[in-house]
């Protein structure tokens, strides 16, 4: 009920109760001046007597509707006074509504933007365009084999429009997943980028590159650009780019780390870079960073078992070490207490579970396997295993390299 009606109300009440009341008294009054007049005509003075009694009970009645009419006043006044306390609530929930939407509305800001920025944070992926991948997959496209993490959050629409504050643009459903679908082909087209020729290996860390301040804190786009560093070692001849690349590449997969430490590919790609990064460091840092690239390689096996990249990065680890100069372990043995140990056997093991994992794994697995038996003295193994390498078609630098060593082992092997 608004204010005026309410007053009126009021009014209306007292004064129909003061017409009533003004009504009873003079009707009082004129009964009692016509009885007063017959009694002075009829009856004698004792009688006048007894009508100044019955004037006593007259009275007594006015008292008493007087009584009545003061005790109706009084909840009249109550309710008047509950009434007003009634519209101060209202008034005071008016008041709040509108701060009881900001806090929702900052609740709700406060939990999308944590739910955006947290890597772990795992949904389905809905896909609206669908990138062939190639059957036969070389060592390159196993390396992109890790899930796709994309952020992805659920918002309330509110039902009253009239209330929603202009200023703050809230993301609707479909907004969040045509950003989850934009991510996703992102990543899609980073790994299919990745496993082509050079022209596109480029394109694919130039457009990375691009997407850096957009999604520099998500951890499936962070070890990719560290991958497509990786990329861009292996497509340079100049030292100095070699060494830039793959410090940046460093840093970005240790980044990647920080924020999932539970990453596997993560960890593979920074023990990459630390491999990278060996080969131009000195005796020192370089038996550092092979310590970082075994500790990170076991990490990355234990959260992601199936992977050959891993098994294969692992193998070439054991060979490498196998080979270690005696300065070099003596260095190792100085400064680290322990220097690295592994055999060709050790090698051999982790090549030979690559090729369990995923037959017809890459061609410098093969090329590897025949260098291990090589070394060991058992001609015919090797001879086989080369056989094998030569013949995988050359369709990377990393292929390029894999077929030299295959001709200096064959060449070696028919002396």
């Amino acid at each position: 009920m608004s204010q005026p009606d309410s007053r009126a109300l009021v009014l209306s009440v007292l004064i129909g109760a003061a017409g009533i009341s003004l009504a009873l008294v003079w009707y009082k009054s004129r009964k009692s001046r016509v009885y007063t007049t017959l009694t002075d005509y009829y009856l004698s003075n004792n009688e006048r007597h007894s009508q100044f009694n019955a004037d006593d009970r007259s009275g007594g009645a006015v008292l008493l509707f007087q009584g009545k009419q003061t005790e109706m006043l009084e909840k009249l006044n109550t309710l008047i006074l509950c009434v007003s306390e009634l519209k101060d609530e209202v008034k005071s929930l008016k008041e709040g509504i509108p701060k009881l939407q900001e806090q929702v509305r900052e609740e709700l800001r406060g939990k999308l933007e944590s739910r955006r920025m947290s890597p772990l944070h795992r949904a389905t992926r809905r896909k609206r365009t669908e990138i062939p991948r190639e059957d036969c997959l070389s060592s390159e496209e196993a390396e992109s084999e890790g899930g796709y993490v994309t952020a992805h959050t659920d918002t309330e629409e509110e039902s009253d429009e009239g209330n929603k504050d202009p200023t703050v643009n809230f993301p609707t459903t479909e907004d969040l997943i045509e950003k989850k679908d934009e991510f996703t082909l992102l990543m899609q087209t980073a790994d299919s980028l990745h496993t082509g020729p050079e022209s596109e290996k480029k394109e694919g860390f130039m457009m990375l590159l691009e997407k850096k301040d957009q999604y520099g804190q998500e951890v499936p786009f962070l070890w990719r650009l560290a991958r497509s560093y990786g990329d861009m070692f292996d497509l340079t001849s100049d030292i100095e780019d070699k060494k830039s690349y793959t410090e940046a590449g460093k840093i970005f997969a240790e980044k990647a780390i920080t924020l999932d430490p539970m990453s596997a590919d993560s960890h593979q790609w920074f023990a990459i870079m630390c491999g990278y990064m060996s080969e131009y460091e000195s005796v020192q840092n370089k038996i550092k960073n092979g310590y970082l690239f075994k500790d990170h390689l076991d990490k990355a096996i234990e959260l992601k078992p199936q992977d050959p990249l891993s098994y294969y990065l692992l193998g070439r680890w054991c060979y490498a070490v196998s080979q270690l100069s005696w300065i070099e372990r003596k260095v190792a043995a100085t400064l680290f207490g322990n220097p690295p140990t592994a055999t060709i056997q050790d090698a051999l093991h982790y090549f030979h579970k690559v090729e369990e994992i995923r037959p017809c794994y890459s061609k410098f697995n093969y090329v590897c396997l025949a260098k291990c038996y090589k070394d060991l003295g058992q001609t015919v193994h090797a001879l086989k295993w080369c056989d094998a390498a030569s013949a995988m078609a050359v369709a990377s630098n990393e292929d390029k390299e894999a077929q030299k060593e295959l001709d200096s082992i064959l060449s070696s092997l028919s002396q």
